[in-house]
Order: structure tokens, then C-alpha cells, then sequence
């Protein structure tokens, strides 16, 4: 296991290297610059435009730019951000934790429904029950995230006055306060939901479909016949068996966890990295975009190695060599 795992670190390295080329390469293929939306015939002199460009060095030879770009974010320096004026280490870190706990929040939920349905309706296939279930799914993987986004503010919010409608948390608190963390708390709830509800029917549907297959096999037979409880076959024998295809799930969440919540960060005014990412490409603010997209890319690797790992654990005659 040890060598595996260290094997698959070091093959991240090239990877990560490719992907760091493709994504500057895509960054610099995007029209015009951050200084191009600055530019007024009125007010701006372009003189000083250009002379700014060749500060920044955008008018250097693209290989340039590209090797002191890695250079620097090899030695941790990820450059500044040229729309907020501050270094994107620290933009980063300041909206990184309101999406993680967005994003725990969601996977929470996500799991506690798709484990209470999914046994559900794998131990009662094709009855009332599980038919309510499978509707439900269906209609959850028809609604796109940021239709249900503007319904939840539009009901909860405008007509309601249950949630707020945008921030992660009320300004006027104390920080670390009990009555902060419950502002932040039902701030994050409804986009939470939001997120982790929708995610749920895939979660669903696998692990039913999973639980109705491996009730049919043969050693589930055998254990009937033996005279094992039917708790006992479901909870221990058929249940280690069909939780391994969520395992593949919780490795890629890793990365959802940020790239997940783009839209619904935006419709709900959420202050996270998926709000700072579109914002980003919008104002064409290159460094905060390529850490970013570099960010993601490192934990969809990460969460791959974790999920391949965890199939080991999960099922022992999985042997990672």
C-alpha cells in the first residue's frame, strides 16, 4: 500500500506539470487582458497601459511567461490578483473556508439522504415506496442546480423570509461566538441543501442498484441458508459490498467540494472560491484563475488516489500493488 501510494504521488508530478501547460496556454488564449476592461479613451492614458503591460510582462515571449510563472508557484509565490490588488495566496485562503464548509455541509447531507433512501429502497425493490424514491431521483438529476437555486430564494427567502439570500455570514457578530457560527450556519443551509439534495439521486440509484444485485449472488444465498439473520446479511454482507462504488464518489468530492459550488455560490451571493473563480474569469484576472483551475485539478488527483486506497480498506480483497 505504501508503495503504491508513493508511486501515484510521484506520478502526479508530470501530470500536474501537463496540466499546468494546458491551463496557462487556455488562460492566455482568452481575448484581451486584465488591463484590457481599463482602458477609456476619456480618462485612461494608453501610454501608461502599455507601459503597465510591459511591467507586468505580458508583452514577454509566451515561454517566458509560462517558466516564471511555475518558477514562482513552485517557491509558493501564486503572484497578485490584478483585479483585487492583494496576493492570491491570501484571496484564496480568506474564501476557502465558507467553501469548505459549504461543501461539508452538502456532502453531509447528501449522504445521510442517499444512504437512508438507497437501503430503502434496495431491501424493498419495485414497491410503492421505492417507486416515490426512483421519482424523486429522476426529478432531482432533471433540475439543474441553479434552477433549484433561484426557486430556493424565490420561496424561502423573498416569500418566506426562512433564509438569507446572499453572504455566509451576519456581519455584526462576534467571530467565534455561538450565535456566529449559527448565522453562518443558516447562511450555508440552504445552498447546502441545495447542493447536496441534487447529488443525491446518483448516490441513490447506484447504492439501491448495488444492494438489489448483490442480494441475488451466491454467498448471499449461502448465508440464508446457514440460517443468518436478514439484518444481519444486509448490514454486514451486502452493504460492504455495494458501499464500494461510493467510494469513487467520496474521492472525486474532494474537488466538487470547490468546483461544485460555482453557480450556486453565485446565485446566492456565497463569498467561496467558486464565486472568486468566476469572477476571476470574468475580469479576465489570470493569476487567481490559473491557481484556482490548478488548485482543482491537484484535489480531482488527490481524490482519486484516496478513493483508489479506500477500496482496499473498504474491501480487503482489493490488493494495491
Amino acid at each position: 500500500m505504501l508503495k503504491y501510494t508513493i508511486r501515484r504521488i510521484l506520478g502526479m508530478i508530470p501530470m500536474l506539470l501537463l496540466i499546468s501547460f494546458v491551463v496557462f496556454l487556455l488562460a492566455k488564449a482568452m481575448p484581451g487582458d486584465s488591463l484590457s476592461g481599463e482602458i477609456d479613451p476619456n480618462n485612461t492614458d494608453p501610454q501608461y497601459i502599455e507601459e503597465m503591460r510591459e511591467r507586468l510582462g505580458y508583452n514577454d515571449p509566451i515561454p517566458v511567461q509560462y517558466f516564471r510563472w511555475v518558477g514562482g508557484f513552485i517557491e509558493g509565490d501564486f503572484g497578485k490578483s490584478t483585479r483585487y490588488k492583494v496576493p492570491v495566496a491570501d484571496l484564496v485562503a480568506e474564501r476557502l473556508p465558507n467553501t469548505i464548509f459549504l461543501g461539508v455541509t452538502s456532502l453531509v447531507i447528501t449522504y445521510i439522504l442517499a444512504f437512508a433512501m438507497g437501503i430503502y429502497a434496495g431491501r424493498k425493490p419495485y414497491t410503492f415506496g421505492d417507486n416515490i424514491i426512483g421519482g424523486l431521483n429522476y426529478l432531482g438529476l432533471a433540475i439543474p442546480s441553479f434552477i433549484a437555486a433561484v426557486f430556493a430564494i424565490y420561496f424561502f427567502s423573498f416569500n418566506l423570509g426562512w433564509i438569507p439570500y446572499s453572504g455566509s455570514v451576519d456581519p455584526t457578530l462576534q467571530p467565534g461566538t455561538f450565535d456566529y457560527w449559527l448565522s453562518r450556519i443558516h447562511h450555508v443551509i440552504m445552498p447546502a441543501i441545495v447542493l447536496g439534495a441534487l447529488a443525491t439521486a446518483s448516490y441513490t440509484q447506484f447504492l439501491r442498484n448495488d444492494i438489489i444485485e448483490n442480494s441475488r449472488k451466491d454467498f448471499v444465498r449461502t448465508a440464508r441458508a446457514k440460517g443468518t439473520p436478514t439484518s444481519k446479511i444486509y448490514n454486514v454482507h451486502i452493504m460492504r459490498n455495494s458501499i464500494i462504488p461510493l467510494i469513487t464518489f467520496l474521492g472525486f468530492d474532494i474537488a466538487t467540494l470547490i468546483s461544485g459550488a460555482i453557480i450556486t455560490e453565485t446565485i446566492f451571493t456565497y463569498p467561496g472560491i467558486g464565486q472568486l473563480f468566476l469572477n476571476s474569469v470574468t475580469n479576465r484576472d489570470y493569476p487567481t484563475l490559473m491557481i484556482i483551475t490548478m488548485m482543482l485539478s491537484a484535489l480531482t488527483l488527490i481524490g482519486n488516489l484516496i478513493a483508489d486506497i479506500l477500496y482496499g480498506v473498504v474491501d480487503p480483497r482489493i490488493r494495491l500493488d
